[in-house]
């Protein structure tokens, strides 16, 4: 499994097109429509919980079953919705902070929503 690493290039570019799916491949890497992987790493900062996702090449290792996950923080499978979020297959929903690309990396952080009940 790769690392994140912290890059700082001079340009930056906000990106609008956000991947339509993210399912989990295994801990800590998501695949989109497009097979390209991308890793998480969570925070949990004044009460909102975040998500950091990492677009980048990195070796896979063996797919996880969602039995093999069952105590995995995050959702399994991430859906695009109208205006500019996701929902998780666990129906929490997850605002996009940001989306940019660093070079050749793309970063996206997500904040979850509060529950609407």
């Amino acid at each position: 499994m790769g690392e994140f690493e912290l890059q700082f290039p001079a340009e930056q570019r906000t990106l609008h097109l956000h991947p339509d799916r993210l399912w989990i491949w295994e801990e800590d890497v998501y695949l989109d429509e497009n097979r390209r992987p991308w890793l998480s790493m969570t925070f949990k900062m004044e009460g909102c919980f975040q998500v950091l996702l990492q677009q980048k090449d990195v070796s896979l290792g063996e797919p996880k079953t969602p039995s093999q996950l069952r105590s995995y923080v995050l959702p399994l499978m991430w859906q695009l919705y109208p205006g500019s979020q996701y929902r998780g297959s666990d129906s929490s929903y997850w605002r996009i902070v940001y989306h940019v690309e660093f070079g050749d990396i793309q970063d996206m952080l997500l904040e979850k929503l509060p529950d609407m009940e």
